[in-house]
């Protein structure tokens, strides 16, 4: 780098923090080696159908902005990936279409969103923050001015607390970057959970915001620095250690180590990883699903 040359920021998004925080080994496959992932997880192509369709229905004239649309958006957005059957896949499609019709019957139509799936970003401590954000409504604010609320939908099985929402880093990083690129006053996130059609909220502070910051920049510079490695000659061991060869695997690991735990069955990666499969069984791929009501 050239003397007095601001230092190149490095680029993430939550998404890709989170992956480091989770398991440097993952890290690497997902982001440095770039390997095939395993097999789809039903529950993954539910929640992509459901997102897409939610996304749709806000681009439809006024007059199709209804739960049978909502309805529809789905099936016509469904993924048949990852289910144990075609029934199942059927009985899921159907469960899902309903899940959206019923969200959206408690929304206004007419109430346009600032933003729905929109990327926004933001530049602080060496980074160069990104993410998309599933939706961004304009709401009045106590003092009777607007802001923008950070919306993020959400359809697994489990419930979702405010606690939720509050530590949750990806919404944190999204409040900030709504900020810088909207230019408009924002501090509430919510998760919105279709399944039971319940909202976990909280209301940033600066101080939280702040320290949500930090955290990501903590874990920015443990992952940039790995990158670093793996670019200054760690990734030209990648083709031993992937033919077995232990001092590069040994090497390789001593910056990007597996973190194993009950997590490991659901790994992406987990078909290249002996630790991850030693640590906790595969679940069917459709495991994730809630039971039947």
């Amino acid at each position: 780098m050239l003397d007095g040359m601001p230092a190149r920021l490095w680029s993430c998004t939550p998404t890709k923090l989170d992956t480091w925080l989770s398991c440097p080994r993952r890290y690497r496959f997902t982001y440095l080696e770039r390997r095939p992932k395993g097999a789809p997880w039903a529950h993954n192509s539910v929640g992509a159908a459901v997102h897409n369709a939610l996304r749709d229905w806000w681009t439809q004239p006024l007059e199709r902005r209804t739960p049978d649309v909502a309805a529809e958006l789905v099936r016509g957005a469904w993924i048949d990936e990852g289910f144990r059957d075609a029934a199942q896949s059927a009985e899921w499609r159907e469960r899902a279409s309903a899940m959206a019709a019923s969200y959206v019957a408690v929304l206004d139509p007419e109430d346009e969103p600032v933003g729905v799936e929109r990327t926004v970003a933001h530049k602080t401590h060496g980074l160069a923050l990104s993410g998309r954000v599933d939706r961004i409504d304009r709401r009045r604010s106590e003092d009777g001015g607007e802001e923008l609320v950070v919306v993020d939908y959400k359809t697994g099985r489990r419930p979702l607390t405010d606690d939720d929402a509050r530590s949750s880093l990806a919404l944190a990083v999204y409040v900030v970057a709504v900020r810088r690129t909207l230019r408009t006053r924002s501090r509430r996130v919510e998760l919105h959970h279709l399944p039971t059609g319940t909202v976990a909220a909280h209301d940033h502070t600066e101080e939280s915001l702040e320290r949500h910051l930090a955290r990501a920049a903590d874990i920015a510079a443990e992952a940039a620095a790995a990158d670093a490695e793996w670019r200054g000659g760690l990734g030209g061991l990648a083709e031993d250690a992937a033919a077995g060869d232990a001092d590069a695997i040994e090497a390789i690991d001593a910056v990007l180590p597996p973190s194993t735990g009950p997590g490991c069955g659901w790994c992406d990666h987990r078909r290249w990883c002996p630790q991850g499969q030693d640590a906790a069984p595969a679940p069917v791929p459709w495991a994730a699903l809630a039971d039947p009501a």
